[in-house]
Parts: structure tokens; sequence; C-alpha cells
């Protein structure tokens, strides 16, 4: 085990390079101010040691060790043949001139290093640093792909270790992309370790069983990655209008495969399953502001997760075609998208990338949309229903990749107290990620979670806590994290249960149209539920 590994360390020997050492690591604010007193990590089994590579004593692949010479060499051929393909504008198209800049201009200078969140949360660790993964791909492009040889960057071994390792560690990256706004020439180690990540499912047949088998394949041939129909999506959404209708006095009705409405809604379904009160307060909010608006039960057009996004362009561009098939079947004017990051960045930047002629149909954030009808006072609120501390979390592909930071919080000024809201330190922008972005939030193998709540999530834990310091710290003072994306919804619930921050500090989450709902003065008091999901 090695406390600071170099960048030679990841072709060297068995077992893990490094690990997450906790005893390394600050302690939180209070009341979770004693490093003793938070939860012990879980310890990785000792046959998935035996049976998987393991870079730093968790892992999220499931990555074989390789029983043969000829297994070795499959998968050192098979990262040359992808690594070749991916510098090659015929298979690359999309993101071959943002990765040979970014292979090619970085200055070694490490200030990413601390704009990195599960870095910092590491008590800096050098495997965690987005610069490590990227020198090394570097190093082996340079070598391998420009043969240029060593003398410029330094030489790196390539052999089945360091590949099996490098795809691992391309794992230890929420994509957030704060690097890459920190770098002062652009230098985009995010984008650098998706396309680790798209090289090893592509050519290599190798990624996170969550993302691919579960995740991507499954949305395709049932229509949602929860599994569920289009018959039991709209089961489930009738019984939402029931519960809707009855906790708010006001009528709801969804409406189904409406051709030629104005807007397309679609959903991240995990809401459905989970959070049903969220595609039951954007029905509430549509209805009320005279929307004209549809759901679709089209194959996989009730689902707007493509985690596609995450790992494999063309798995992405698969499940983008079914969203965009399924508006124009229905003649809408837009497809308008819900408190679904990675459904954002999957539907707008990067299918800007790949939807051209009549596929390229106007797509829009719900916020922008939103903020407009607020504006317009298209719906009453009465702040004084949301008279509990409130803090915001900024997700990173809404936020970050977009740009979109102020109509969150100018909705926020027309339904929350200015007196109760508590921003967080950093946010907009320079926000941190949730620590379950690019897919870590539904990665559940081995000990994985664990490294997650006590690597990437404590961060913004951390930035949860200090929002509300001065407030009454129990659940008899309950708070509210407004957290508007499903992904980092299910990372900040998943979170909270780890620290028990329900029962100690009095912490909950929840959506954005939540909390406008809550201050409807048409609707029924008390739509926000306090309690614990």
């Amino acid at each position: 085990m090695i406390k600071n590994p170099s960048i030679r360390d990841l072709a060297r020997g068995e077992g893990p390079v490094t690990e997450l050492n906790v005893k390394d690591q600050e302690p939180l604010p209070p009341p979770y101010d004693k490093l003793d007193e938070e939860p012990p990590m879980a310890a990785l089994s000792s046959s998935a040691k035996e049976r998987f590579v393991n870079l730093d004593n968790t892992i999220a692949v499931n990555i074989p060790k390789p029983k043969t010479k000829a297994e070795e060499e499959r998968l050192v051929k098979g990262f040359l043949s992808g690594m070749q393909k991916l510098f090659n504008a015929g298979d690359n198209w999309t993101f071959l001139q943002p990765l040979v800049l970014s292979m090619e201009h970085c200055a070694r200078c490490q200030t990413c290093s601390e704009s990195c969140h599960i870095y910092a949360e590491s008590g800096h660790n050098p495997l965690y640093r987005p610069n490590y993964r990227s020198e090394i791909f570097r190093r082996l492009y340079f070598k391998h792909i420009k043969k240029e040889g060593t003398w410029a960057r330094g030489d790196m071994e390539l052999n089945w270790e360091a590949v099996a390792r490098l795809i691992e560690l391309a794992y230890r990256c929420n994509l957030c992309r704060r690097c890459a706004q920190t770098c002062p020439i652009g230098v985009d180690n995010g984008m650098m370790a998706r396309e680790i990540r798209k090289l090893a499912s592509q050519e290599l047949g190798i990624r996170p069983k969550e993302l691919h088998d579960d995740g991507s394949m499954l949305q395709q041939k049932v229509g949602s990655s929860t599994g569920m129909s289009s018959i039991v999506v709209k089961d489930n959404m009738d019984f939402i209008d029931e519960e809707m209708t009855e906790k708010t006095g006001l009528t709801l009705k969804t409406p189904w495969d409406v051709e030629g409405a104005d807007v397309l809604l679609m959903h991240n379904a995990g809401e459905i399953l989970a959070w049903p009160e969220n595609p039951g307060a954007f029905g509430i909010l549509l209805e009320a502001a005279g929307v004209s608006w549809t759901l679709s039960s089209d194959l996989a057009a009730y689902d707007s997760i493509n985690y596609g996004a995450f790992y494999d362009d063309v798995q992405l561009a698969r499940t983008l075609i079914l969203h965009i098939q399924a508006a124009k079947k229905l003649k809408v004017k837009k497809i308008l998208i819900g408190e679904c990051g990675h459904a954002h960045k999957a539907m707008t930047v990067i299918a800007d990338r790949i939807l051209t002629g009549d596929l390229n149909i106007p797509r829009e954030s719900w916020l922008p949309f939103m903020v407009d009808i607020v504006r317009q006072g298209r719906i009453k609120f009465d702040k004084s229903r949301n008279d509990f501390p409130v803090t915001l979390h900024d997700p990173c592909n809404i936020t970050r990749l977009m740009g979109i930071s102020e109509p969150q919080r100018e909705i926020m000024r027309a339904v929350v107290p200015e007196e109760r809201f508590r921003e967080m330190t950093p946010h907009g922008v320079n926000n941190y990620c949730c620590g379950g972005g690019s897919g870590f939030a539904i990665i559940g193998g081995h000990n994985f979670p664990d490294w997650r709540f006590r690597g990437p999530g404590r961060r913004k834990f951390r930035q949860i806590l200090n929002a509300f310091q001065g407030e009454k710290m129990d659940k008899e003072h309950p708070k509210y994290v407004c957290a508007p994306c499903s992904n980092c919804k299910g990372q900040i619930r998943d979170m909270l249960k780890y620290y028990d921050a329900w029962e100690k500090a009095g912490i909950n989450y929840g959506g954005l149209v939540e909390l406008m709902v809550n201050a409807m003065p048409e609707a029924k008091p008390g739509f926000i539920d306090w309690e614990w999901h």
C-alpha cells in the first residue's frame, strides 16, 4: 500500500495501489466534528480482492483479474486499439478536437487539484488528483499514438495492470468538470476520464453493470432503466394523479400522447417510483399556468435518463434518438426536461453534437421555462408557507455545464422568505458535485457506496452542514436541502441516511417544484412531507 503513489505505480505489483484513509480527512462541521464518531468505512471483501482488479480497496467496475497470458494481452491490445479510435476523426468526431487539445496542452501546473472535491476530501491523496489519470493517459498517447517517445512527457509502462487500473480510476471522477473550469488553459480532465470509460465500454466491453445492463440496455428494451413499461408507468401516474388531487385539492389528470401539444415533458422515471410528489408537482404547476403539455408512452420517452452520457456515445445516441422520435411523432413544439441533470447534459449539450436535420428539434430546461411563468405572474405564491431554513444545491450538469444558475434562485426568491434561504459556499457555477454524479449514485456493489459517502459526497455534506450552522440541529427544527436533479437527490438521500442526518440534525431534502407547490395559496397547506423519504 502506497500513501503517495506516483504515476508509474499504477502499473506495478499486485493488490491496491493506495486507499482512501479516513484518518487523513478533516473533521466535518458540528454536529459531526469528531472523526471517530463518523460511520466507519466498510472493508472490501477478501473474495472481491481475489477476483477483481483492486485499485484502492473499493471497486466500481468489476474487472476480473486475467487468468492467462492471452487474457492479459487482450486487455493491452484492446486498449491500444480503442485509443487509436479515440484519436481518429471517423470514430470520434464528436469529441476529437477537445480531447486532442486537452491531451497536448496541459502545463502540469496542478491548478486543477484543489478544485476537485474528491482530492480535497481524500486528505490530498495524489491518486485522486484530476491530472493523475490524465497524465497516465497522456504519456501513453504520446508514446503509442503519436510515437514521439518519452522525452517530452516521461515514460509509462503499458501492461494489463495499468490498463485495468486506469479504467477503474476513470470511475473515481464525478465528471463534474470543476477542474476544467478552474484550469487556466481549459484542459478538461473530466472529459478525458469519460473518454477512457468510452474506450473501455466500446472496445473492451468493460463498464459498470448498473450503467449498462441495468441502465442503457434495459431502457432501450423495456422503456425505462427502472424496468417500468409504459403500462406500469401509466398506472403509477394514475395513482400519483389521485394522490396529488387529494393532497392539494387541485384536480390533476396527467395528459398522455397529446398530438400537437406545446410541450412534451420528460421526467427521470426514478422520480415516479421514489419521489412521486415531484412529477405530481410538475403537473400541478403546468396545469395552474395553463400550459399545453403531454407525456409520451412511447419506448423510453417517459424516462429522460440517458446513462450513455456517463460512459458510451453509442448508447447515448440510441437513447437520445428514441427521445427525439417520440417528440416528432407527437408533433410537439419542444421537449421540456424535468429535474434530471444528466438528461439536461445528454439532451442539450451533447445532443447538439449529434442531432442533425429534422432530428434537431427544440429542447429546453424546465428552469428558464418555469421562471418565465413566475415572472409573468401566472402562478401565485405565498412565501410564508415555506417558513423553514432552505439551502440550494446546484447540479453540475445544469449549472456549470449549461450556465443555468439564476433561474432557480429567482424561483427560490418567489417561494421562500429571504431570511430563510441559506446559500451554500461556493455555489452557482463554482458549486461542488453532490458526489453521486457520473453514475456513482446508482453503483452499489461491494463497498463503493461507503467510498462515495466518505469521499466525493463528503464535500457536499460539509457544504450542507455549513449552510445550516447557526440553526438548531435537530428534527424538531427541520431544514430543507433543495436539489433540482433526480440523480443528485438520490445521492443526497443516501448520504443523509448514511450520516443519520434527519435524526441527528433535522436535515431533509427534495426538489424545487415541491417548494413551489407548497407555496401555492390555492393548494391545501402542507405539500412538503417532513417524514423521512
